[in-house]
């Protein structure tokens, strides 16, 4: 059984951070160490991301099991579960399908409905690099470019680029495997499936993952929940406005 790799800072009871598509665990350092001063901060890399396995097979299915495998692997009991975009898809089908394993949920710029596929930009650019000809940063860069023009995006996108062997770069990801399993990245949460426990969504004042419409549907499937709005931010609320997103979170898990 392959287990997923992970970052882990601090102690106290167990919080798991889940980083979005095409993220990594990385993303969550500044944050998690902060975090780490009170709690036992797992930061997580998914697979097909940073530097946890690789394979053919995505779904937001796998992603869970993934989790629940290396939660039985560390022994983790009454965990707190935080994930952004993507990870909180994963979050959200964790606390459904293993809610005796969660005490707190948090869901960070995204909601359980089912979004259209908007990558393709993105993985189009992705995949118009070829390391072989494109053998340093500036030239992966000028390839993006092309594609991607907000440079919030672009910056994000290079931080998985490494070296994968000397002078071969490479990006972090499962770029074929992402590419193929583009449309399970907006899966909705199944319906009629339910937690209970205490949960908060943090959403981006200029984003519109979460708009007034969903939170009926949030309901729905997380009645114990709460939606708060972290200003002067978008998608990656938890980067553009870190020292409010930090203070919502802590004032959660204290109440």
């Amino acid at each position: 059984m392959k287990i997923v790799h992970s970052t882990i800072i601090g102690n106290g009871q167990p919080f798991l951070i889940l980083h979005g598509y095409f993220g990594m665990s990385d993303n969550w350092k500044s944050l998690g160490s902060q975090f780490a001063e009170n709690f036992e901060v797992h930061l997580i890399d998914q697979r097909n991301h940073g530097r946890s396995f690789h394979s053919d097979e995505f779904d937001y299915e796998l992603l869970v099991e993934d989790l629940h495998n290396y939660i039985l692997r560390k022994n983790l009991k009454n965990i707190i579960l935080l994930g952004h975009s993507m990870g909180g898809k994963v979050a959200m089908l964790f606390a459904v399908t293993y809610p005796e394993m969660v005490a707190k949920l948090i869901v960070a710029d995204i909601c359980p409905k089912f979004y259209k596929p908007h990558h393709q930009y993105i993985l189009a650019a992705l995949n118009a690099v070829n390391f072989s000809i494109h053998n340093s940063r500036k030239k992966v860069e000028e390839i993006l470019k092309i594609y991607i023009k907000e440079e919030e995006i672009l910056q994000f996108m290079l931080k998985n680029v490494y070296w994968e062997s000397k002078g071969k770069l490479a990006f972090r990801f499962n770029l074929h495997s992402l590419t193929e399993n583009n449309s399970e990245v907006g899966e909705a949460l199944p319906s009629f499936t339910h937690f209970e426990g205490k949960t908060l969504f943090l959403r981006g004042e200029n984003s519109n993952y979460i708009t007034e419409e969903d939170t009926q549907l949030i309901l729905a499937h997380f009645s114990n929940s709460q939606i708060v709005t972290v200003k002067n931010a978008g998608h990656w609320l938890h980067a553009e406005n870190p020292t409010q997103f930090y203070d919502e979170v802590v004032t959660f898990l204290t109440k």
